[in-house]
């Protein structure tokens, strides 16, 4: 194959999976965008978490929340957990890796609050421990993940949202994951300021 054919080859597998994803997705982004907002209006916030490019995805959307997404707007309190390297590495060394997001969670979580917990394989154990602490503080959960869910699936409750891309392709969950938390924050912003 070479490489003209494998750009189109990576297109043609993007756009699939949003087609799918459309319809999917449609619906529990907007009720994730809903139960966002009306946490945001009982004087809730959002936490952030996820690894690697997920932990990028993680402070994206606490940056869009805390300054703007595209439209000037009163900042609104988000936290991406992913950020304070000196926390994460003295709770790593300390505790466990896998307790890095959960005992911020412990810590500056609240009954009410949101927890947008990413992963594009679902399969991390920090995610879950993150998950499980979020319920423990009877906080709500939007899990932006993938096709299968992994583990993070078998955390979730019943009021929790999953927003799960139909594939197992990381990259294309990845490059999803983005378009998901720009959808978010659209519907968020249209929600608050409307049109």
């Amino acid at each position: 194959m070479n490489l003209v054919d494998r750009v189109r080859q990576n297109f043609a597998q993007s756009i699939n999976t949003q087609m799918q994803a459309e319809s999917l997705l449609a619906e529990p982004i907007a009720h994730a965008a809903t139960l966002i907002v009306q946490r945001l209006l009982e004087g809730s916030k959002v936490l952030t978490c996820g690894n690697g490019a997920s932990a990028a995805e993680a402070q994206r959307f606490s940056s869009s929340m805390l300054n703007r997404f595209q439209r000037e707007r009163p900042g609104l309190p988000a936290l991406a957990l992913v950020g304070d390297v000196a926390t994460i590495t003295a709770i790593a060394s300390d505790y466990d890796y896998d307790e890095i997001f959960a005992k911020q969670i412990h810590a500056m979580g609240h009954p009410g609050d949101v927890l947008l917990a990413i992963s594009a394989t679902g399969s991390a154990d920090n995610i879950g421990a993150a998950i499980a602490a979020a319920h423990e503080r009877e906080m709500f959960i939007v899990e932006l993940g993938s096709d299968s869910g992994g583990d993070m699936s078998n955390h979730l409750r019943e009021h929790d949202v999953a927003l799960r891309i139909p594939s197992e392709h990381a990259p294309t969950v990845q490059e999803l994951h983005v378009f998901t938390v720009n959808c978010l924050c659209d519907l968020i912003d249209l929600q608050l300021l409307g049109q």
